[in-house]
């Protein structure tokens, strides 16, 4: 059993950056497939980033590519997404999700556990 808390999330201008944080329990957190998804109202979840066990293998969504980046401590039981140069179009709750081994995946419904969002507001 893993538990997904994230933190981070905020009101920030277009243009700002800001650091997302995934804490998890569970002393398994090293062999899980991290990721990072988000939902804007009216809009169904999309995959936003997802971090392999070591750290060693990442992805990320097109809209997002160059201006994010994901990165884990295993020590920490931690995984970060840190975003900078935020649009408007990036407003949403954003999702912190576990999977447990495997390789990376950027499907929702691979994923095993799933935290409960944070909100990220970019204002224009």
């Amino acid at each position: 059993q893993v538990q997904l808390v994230e933190s981070g999330g905020g009101l920030v201008q277009a243009g700002g950056s800001l650091r997302l944080s995934c804490a998890a329990s569970g002393r398994t957190f090293s062999r899980h497939v991290m990721g990072w998804f988000r939902q804007a109202p009216g809009k169904e979840r999309e995959f936003v980033s997802v971090i392999s066990w070591s750290g060693g293998t990442t992805s990320y969504a097109d809209s997002v590519k160059g201006r994010f980046t994901i990165s884990r401590d295993n020590a920490k039981n931690t995984v970060y997404l840190q975003m900078n140069s935020l649009k408007s179009e990036d407003t949403a709750v954003y999702y912190c999700a576990a999977r447990g081994g495997g390789y990376i995946s950027t499907r929702g419904t691979d994923y095993d556990y799933w935290g409960h969002g944070t909100q990220v507001t970019v204002s224009s």
